[in-house]
């Protein structure tokens, strides 16, 4: 097991979008740290997880810094052994709570990689959200975090929202190129409308412009953020990489998923159910066409690509279709095929199923 992920699911308030499991109840914080130390414990020793054997850990949530760092003091503790010599540590971060205070306590903590929540540079648009914080916020919050000694920050970014022209899209460009120095990674996210969120059964509010998003892509590239997944562009994401390589990992805290030995792992949902029973898993055992229909959805949305080995015949003579039409690159040294056009992986995919 070289891969980790923490779930932090405490939040200011709850976006409209969002349909991640996040909670305003900070009074818990406490109990569910103590909690999340049990849960890694037990799972750190029932793995047989090796000293320097970690090679990323991802802190999300929710929102982790709304949390103090104090809190995160004996999970770090804990997991310094178990940290390899260039272990990519993640911590994802709000503008509006990330002050200077708990940025350099996290990079005492070895934390060498922030995601910032900024979704947009327009108000707007951040109303439209439900964000929390402005503009202005965000610029303070990454010029800050780069001055302590932040050098790999990725920015999340949502578009084709019902507010999205080609206006808006270079709006947000122009910003990004204002901050180019600061930041090595964008995730630029489309906007899905989610059940359980305020966006639900509200489909006008996604703009479906499939033109936009090509618009913006290439625009992405344009300044120098090389596209490496859908949604991902520019320094590759090395946890984030392994998800998509079908790599198998580990996720402690409230709602986690974890995959290892061809099964998944679920943690509770509740907040109070997790704190009482941490270690608790429900077991999910995935069946070879499960893993098979996994592979092939991961491996076209990203630079992975699809070993050939995995196809079977009838896949495979689908996939050389596939390459006739342009749709495909086969590449003979790697033995593995590649989508030329990443916004079609779910199609192709289904395609190739079928």
């Amino acid at each position: 097991m070289k891969h980790l992920y923490i779930h932090i699911p405490f939040c200011e308030s709850k976006c409209n979008y969002c349909a991640f499991t996040s909670l305003k109840k900070k009074e818990y914080e406490e109990p569910y740290f103590k909690a999340l130390k049990r849960d890694l414990s037990f799972h750190f020793e029932k793995l047989k997880i090796n000293k320097k054997s970690l090679k990323s850990v991802f802190i999300g949530g929710g929102t982790p810094s709304i949390v103090s760092a104090s809190f995160y003091e004996k999970i770090f503790l804990f997991l310094e052994p178990f940290l390899s010599e260039k272990c990519e540590i993640t911590s994802e971060a709000n503008p509006s709570s990330s002050n200077e205070q708990w940025l350099k306590e996290m990079k005492n903590f070895k934390v060498n990689r922030l995601s910032f929540g900024v979704q947009s540079f327009n108000e707007k648009k951040l109303s439209f959200l439900g964000r929390s914080h402005g503009q202005k916020e965000s610029y303070q919050s990454i010029e800050k975090a780069f001055k302590i000694g932040f050098k790999n920050i990725n920015l999340d970014l949502i578009y084709d929202t019902k507010l999205d022209d080609k206006k808006m899209l270079d709006f947000e460009l122009l910003h990004l190129r204002k901050l180019r120095k600061y930041i090595k990674h964008i995730s630029a996210y489309n906007l899905s409308i989610e059940t359980n969120t305020a966006f639900a059964k509200k489909e006008h509010f996604k703009k479906n412009a499939p033109n936009l998003m090509r618009y913006f892509i290439s625009s992405l590239e344009n300044l120098g953020f090389k596209q490496y997944e859908i949604s991902n562009f520019g320094k590759i994401c090395k946890h984030n990489l392994s998800y998509w390589q079908a790599k198998e990992y580990l996720a402690c805290g409230l709602s986690g998923v974890s995959f290892y030995d061809k099964q998944r792992f679920y943690t509770h949902k509740s907040l109070k159910e997790y704190i009482k029973e941490p270690t608790f898993r429900k077991k999910e055992r995935l069946k070879a066409e499960d893993l098979n229909l996994e592979h092939l959805f991961l491996g076209l949305r990203s630079i992975v690509g699809v070993k050939r080995k995995f196809l079977s015949q009838n896949q495979e003579k689908k996939a050389f279709l596939l390459c006739e039409a342009k749709k495909l690159r086969f590449d003979e040294k790697k033995q593995r095929f590649f989508n030329t056009n990443y916004l079609l992986s779910d199609e192709l995919a289904l395609f190739l199923q079928e």
